[in-house]
């Protein structure tokens, strides 16, 4: 699917994926800075039924939501420089019975799980809308 979407559509867009979410889903997030990746997870977290906004993880690598659906894991891996680093974050640990949402997965290599979608988030002509395409 490919889409053109403001951010009212595709917070919409994202909150109707996290309906649909399962404990071992793993959701890959990737496009350049400021295309939509948080706001998307923000959405797709509210769909799982957390009741708090997800901030982005930049800084501490994980955030880990509780949800009526289960439990969600928000990982960003922008701040790893080799591949190696990833290794550390536990990745059995993260998938296990929960929702994974990975920003800037190709930062992980192979220590990232494949996922079960996947979503391509890029800038458009007009700075108010993203191309998005999901797998």
């Amino acid at each position: 699917m490919t889409a053109l979407l403001d951010e009212p559509a595709l917070r919409a867009l994202g909150f109707e994926m996290g309906t649909g979410l399962g404990p071992g889903e793993v959701v890959w997030l990737e496009g350049d800075l400021g295309s939509g990746k948080t706001t998307f997870a923000q959405a797709l977290v509210r769909g799982l039924g957390a009741d708090v906004v997800a901030t982005s993880p930049t800084y501490a690598l994980v955030h880990h939501y509780d949800a009526v659906h289960g439990p969600v894991y928000h990982v960003d891996c922008y701040r790893l420089k080799r591949f190696d680093e990833a290794r550390d974050l536990d990745w059995d640990t993260l998938q296990h019975g929960a929702a994974l949402l990975i920003e800037w997965p190709e930062r992980a290599g192979e220590w990232a799980p494949r996922p079960t979608r996947r979503v391509t988030l890029a800038h458009t002509p007009n700075p108010d809308v993203r191309r998005v395409d999901i797998a």
